[in-house]
């Protein structure tokens, strides 16, 4: 993906940033800028899908007070998640960790067949920090498809419905591969497999789409159907994040059940960039799983700018879950966003327009919504 330099962001933000504006929509004057990366999809937005939800953050002395500001958001109007759904993977693997008594987080581990050997504190770390699909993967085998989504569901992070790996061979088995769990350097116990549901169809509008798809080699003029696929839509992947961010905003019944130091090493690795988890950063650059604000540039994040997040992108979809949190000027908040870059209409022929549209709009909005939050009042 191309990135360009941060200049720009800086002289935009000095312009915006010199008169203060009341509370609104924000959402809604984000959109109308005439910045060309917004303007040209709002102005013709059937075909790109564009979902939002924007969260205003506000503190009294004793509580959290949100605003929510949505855009186009419809439960039930499908896209695809791709690696949004890792962000539910680790919060339900690290709440099954804490009702063990056998396992926690450094517990050394690998996947029957598998001969890479980890422990569940690397591959948390590995889904946010690269959106490593072989990581997510190893979660799902250990949590099992009907145990991830109860346990979203049962704290209220609905709709959802996770039915598939991702990028492997055994993408839609139902049947889970075994854990084989170090006890100690030598010795190993092996989990026992996991049998979950069949998935049903997804029955939503916007569940077929474009006009053609690649299979095997060869074009189908058909229109691509994603029934059979994750579902994990705006409002889930934003109350995830209320719930993660904020747990305190929520009763009890409604948080995960997560001790401290799960919750903080969560969050620290939601936020953390690639370079400071050990990865090159001429190749995981700061921007590299941040969208928003950022995210068509490779230049370094600025150290006041904490963003707690985790972005998906196939199929031509794009979205990004994210807290943005500036600590320098007191600013706060929360977007969630899916765009479909997909011009000619034809599924897995990676002809995608991610870097032309589909991430300077996001990144665009991202800079938009940042500079109405420093002039709110």
């Amino acid at each position: 993906m191309k990135r360009f330099p941060l200049l720009f962001l800086f002289v935009f933000l000095v312009i915006t940033s010199c008169k203060k504006t009341t509370d609104g929509n924000l959402l809604e004057q984000a959109l109308s800028s005439q910045d060309y990366r917004i303007k040209r999809v709002v102005d013709s937005l059937a075909p790109y899908e564009v979902q939002i939800r924007y969260t205003q953050i506000d503190r009294t002395k004793d509580s959290v007070i949100f605003t929510d500001f949505d855009f186009q958001v419809n439960e039930n109007s499908y896209f695809y998640p791709a690696s949004t759904v890792k962000f539910a993977a680790a919060v339900a693997a690290l709440e099954k960790l804490n009702q063990l008594d056998s396992l926690d987080r450094n517990s050394r581990f690998f996947v029957e067949g598998d001969s890479t050997s980890t422990t569940f504190y690397r591959t948390i770390q590995e889904i946010f920090a690269i959106s490593d699909n072989a990581a997510n993967n190893r979660l799902v085998e250990f949590l099992g498809q009907d145990d991830l989504n109860a346990r979203m569901r049962e704290r209220g992070v609905l709709p959802i419905r996770i039915s598939h790996r991702l990028s492997t061979t055994n993408a839609d088995d139902i049947t889970t591969k075994p854990l084989v769990i170090y006890t100690n350097d030598s010795t190993t116990v092996t989990s026992a497999s996991l049998i979950n549901k069949d998935h049903q169809q997804l029955a939503l509008e916007g569940i077929e789409k474009g006009r053609g798809f690649y299979a095997d080699d060869s074009l189908h003029n058909l229109p691509f159907d994603f029934s059979l696929k994750n579902y994990f839509p705006i409002s889930a992947q934003h109350g995830l994040l209320k719930r993660i961010i904020f747990p305190e905003a929520f009763p009890i019944q409604a948080r995960f059940d997560l001790n401290k130091g799960q919750r903080q090493f969560l969050l620290d690795a939601m936020h953390t960039l690639p370079k400071d988890s050990g990865y090159d950063q001429a190749e995981y650059y700061d921007s590299y799983g941040k969208f928003l604000i950022y995210g068509d540039s490779t230049d370094p994040i600025p150290d006041n700018m904490e963003i707690y997040n985790k972005v998906g992108y196939a199929y031509g979809t794009l979205t990004d879950c994210a807290y943005i949190k500036d600590t320098k000027n007191a600013v706060e908040f929360m977007v969630t966003a899916t765009i479909l870059v997909n011009k000619d209409g034809i599924f897995n022929d990676d002809k995608y327009e991610y870097d032309s549209v589909g991430i300077p709009f996001l990144a665009q909005l991202g800079r938009e919504l940042y500079a109405l939050e420093l002039r709110r009042n």
